[in-house]
């Protein structure tokens, strides 16, 4: 189960001039809870005249090696126009400071296996590939690793020199190309958005795409699905792409209620079981939160997938999806957050 922790902060990062690198130490007794993927996130949260925000945050760092843990989290935040928790980040977080952190989450991950991996991403999209990256460079000598980045231009594109470093220590298995949508550059490709039919055409141009063993697209909703469509068309395997969105539009409006007048949750976390009544209008999350308060959640959006629960018995709707894979909705997953009861008896569990 996810579980929040204080952790200091011990460094902050001006990346550009609307984003920042924020790592936070691991002390020695929770490095064994803070293990991570490479492409796993993290929730940040905080509490604001007694309402509390909560963001995720994909953790840009190489996994660690060794079997002790991560000894610090480095994550990449970009403001938000309006964001409760980027601007707080980007204009007080000092170090020193101590902000509650959530042990690590998500399944837009890679195991480090040979092979030829390729990334599509986007303006902060690059955060998570980023570990991707340079966590399979430097343990599988038989892999290679082909980043395509979007970004509006050079001053705002995120882990330049991150980036740069890759390329210089592993020259032969890390190509990169850069697209920057609102500058020319100097050489490279040409300026412009990364659409469907620019891809189809890029791609094949740039590697062998029936080779690639996994597609990792992570950014904005628009150029992920893009970039999806661009590969599909490609005849590339659903199975090979992995998605992570980063933004996507308000929610639309909710669909007409087809929940009966009176249903009941059940929900496992964390080893007990309890059953609620739902009230009109909200989901199961909202009332699994009322009633048990560390039920995990970050973005109530359908975004980032921490409050992923199996549906051991009913019916629900989920108003949006941008988390789970087509394999995990047909075994059985939801998406808490986005499910309202279509029966009058749902049971979810947690843990599973």
């Amino acid at each position: 189960m996810a579980r929040f922790h204080t952790l200091p902060v011990t460094a902050v990062d001006r990346l550009t001039d609307d984003s920042v690198a924020v790592t936070l130490a691991v002390p020695e007794e929770l490095r064994e809870e803070y293990r991570y993927a490479p492409g796993q996130h993290i929730a940040l949260r905080r509490t604001v005249d007694g309402v509390e925000i909560r963001r995720t945050y994909s953790i840009c760092s190489p996994a660690a090696q060794d079997g002790e843990g991560p000894r610090a989290l480095r994550v990449g935040v970009r403001l938000v126009e309006g964001g409760a928790f980027s601007t707080y980040a980007l204009k007080e977080i000092n170090i020193g400071d101590e902000l509650e952190v959530m042990t690590p989450a998500g399944r837009f991950t890679l195991d480090p296996a040979p092979g030829l991996y390729a990334a599509i991403v986007g303006g902060s999209g690059i955060t998570p590939v980023l570990s991707i990256a340079a966590t399979l460079l430097a343990r599988e000598p038989e892999a290679r690793f082909c980043l395509i980045r979007s970004d509006r231009t050079s001053a705002s594109t995120m882990f330049l020199e991150e980036v740069a470093d890759l390329k210089d220590r592993f020259p032969e298995r890390f190509q990169l190309v850069t697209v920057l949508s609102r500058e020319e550059q100097q050489a490279g490709l040409p300026s412009g958005r990364l659409d469907r039919e620019r891809l189809t055409g890029l791609l094949p141009a740039l590697l062998p795409v029936a080779d690639v063993a996994g597609w990792f697209l992570c950014g904005p909703y628009g150029l992920v699905q893009e970039a999806e469509r661009a590969l599909r068309g490609l005849e590339v395997p659903r199975g090979r792409i992995h998605e992570e969105i980063f933004h996507v539009d308000a929610a639309p409006p909710a669909a007409p209620s087809t929940a009966p007048a009176h249903s009941t949750v059940t929900a496992r976390l964390d080893g007990r079981g309890g059953t609620w009544p739902v009230q009109d209008g909200e989901s199961l999350l909202e009332t699994v939160l009322r009633n048990r308060p560390d039920a995990p959640y970050a973005c109530k959006g359908g975004v980032c997938g921490t409050c992923r629960a199996f549906l051991v018995s009913g019916e629900v709707r989920m108003d949006r999806n941008f988390a789970l894979e087509r394999e995990e909705t047909e075994a059985g997953y939801v998406l808490a957050c986005q499910s309202h009861p279509v029966t009058e008896k749902v049971e979810l569990d947690f843990d599973r």
